[in-house]
């Protein structure tokens, strides 16, 4: 999900500086409701059927509700990108705008190296190659693979 420019969510980033020209964040936090919303409908659905294990319900709302927080935590940890005019950044990985030199017209060679710290791109992803100063290619991605190559445009040296 791409997000404007101007959200104050800085993913407890401290080295980012500067407006954010670009953001995907991993996931929304409406995965954590979905538990509890069960355990509501299971316990209404028990209560037509006789005596409701409150207890229960409840436990089985926590439970799922924080099993959701995990998931929706780590996809906004390691699924999440954020271009700043300093940084690019891919999950876990952060790389220097100034070290980038192309994103046009770049080929991508079979074992380029994925950003942000994983083997391939995140299902579901689009992939960006791009060049970088010293000559190497690495593969960065996004859900809108272009919007990103339309904002790291600009901020390359030519």
């Amino acid at each position: 999900m791409t997000e404007p420019a101007d959200t104050d969510d800085n993913f407890d980033d401290p080295s980012q500086s500067g407006p954010v020209l670009y953001r995907e964040i991993g996931s929304s936090w409406w995965p954590v409701v979905w538990g509890p919303l069960f355990a509501l409908i299971g316990g209404g659905v028990e209560a037509t059927t006789g005596p409701v294990h409150v207890l229960d319900w409840v436990l089985v709302g926590l439970a799922l509700g924080g099993l959701a927080a995990l998931w929706a935590q780590a996809r906004r940890r390691f699924w999440s990108v954020t271009l700043t005019p300093l940084t690019l950044r891919q999950g876990r990985e952060t790389l220097s705008v100034q070290r980038i030199a192309e994103v046009d017209e770049v080929n991508q060679p079979v074992g380029a190296r994925v950003l942000g710290g994983g083997w391939t791109v995140p299902k579901k992803l689009g992939e960006l190659p791009v060049k970088l100063t010293d000559d190497s290619i690495v593969v960065a991605w996004a859900r809108d693979p272009e919007a990103l190559r339309a904002a790291l445009r600009p901020l390359i040296q030519p």
